[in-house]
């Protein structure tokens, strides 16, 4: 029998994609969706909680719910998961500390798999980076990241966690810097964003030493990417009990 899913978001650029993915499965269909937006679903979209609540019974109860909002929509989404004991897949980008540590407090009671970027390859980067940054040492490092105009949070994500990953690797003795105006000062690492296009996402990581530069970058050419690991990711979900996982999980398979 088909899994049912809820899709979070589900009538937006992302949402849509996943939609049509999970409905051209062999084991995974969606049952329903939690959106402002209302248009010509094939299945029913609730916009409050108290929709959700009052009507997905019995057949209707979905067995996992996938996440591409907006830290807004996350908040609400996350906290029906938890009510209803429903697994969530959490795709947002732009949620604050502050919510991951509400997520990883819930995780408690319910399985949650949370990440701001759904690439295997980007997970990869994070732990190239978490291995060899402190062995690049007296490198000023600097972060460029590049999205389609639409995109809502800046910097991106993707770009935070790349940031975070090196000064971990540092005992977090950097400060990280968005937008820098100014001079650059020592033990920084910055980020810039660029936004314009249809790009996908380009993440570039810069080691500057005075002789020699090193660099990683990654670039994402279709949002397709996003939405086969967040498959990938609802399917790992759904084998595990409590607790917090996110796509350094996935890397260990």
């Amino acid at each position: 029998m088909k899994k049912k899913v809820l899709v979070s978001g589900c009538n937006g650029h992302m949402g849509k994609l996943v939609v049509k993915a999970i409905n051209s499965s062999d084991d995974m269909c969606v049952i329903a969706g939690f959106d402002n937006s209302k248009v010509n679903n094939e299945f029913p979209v609730f916009s409050s909680i108290s929709e959700i609540s009052t009507n997905l019974i019995n057949t209707l109860t979905p067995d996992i719910i996938i996440d591409f909002s907006s830290p807004e929509g996350t908040r609400k989404i996350s906290k029906y998961a938890l009510n209803s004991q429903t697994p969530i897949v959490i795709a947002t980008t732009g949620l604050a500390n502050k919510d991951i540590l509400v997520l990883k407090d819930y995780s408690k009671q319910i399985p949650i798999f949370q990440s701001a970027n759904m690439s295997f390859n980007i997970a990869l980067l994070k732990r190239i980076l978490k291995t060899v940054s402190n062995q690049i040492t007296n490198a000023d490092i600097e972060i460029i990241e590049t999205h389609h105009k639409r995109k809502k949070d800046s910097p991106s994500g993707t770009a935070k966690m790349f940031a975070e990953t090196i000064n971990e690797s540092f005992n977090n003795t950097k400060a990280i810097i968005y937008g820098r105006e100014g001079k650059r000062e020592e033990n920084e690492i910055g980020i810039s964003s660029l936004r314009g296009g249809n790009i996908a996402g380009e993440h570039i990581i810069k080691f500057f030493s005075d002789y020699e530069t090193l660099e990683f970058k990654h670039t994402t050419y279709s949002p397709k990417v996003f939405i086969e690991g967040t498959l990938q990711a609802t399917r790992f979900l759904l084998t595990k009990n409590n607790g917090f996982y996110n796509m350094d999980n996935l890397l260990s398979i």
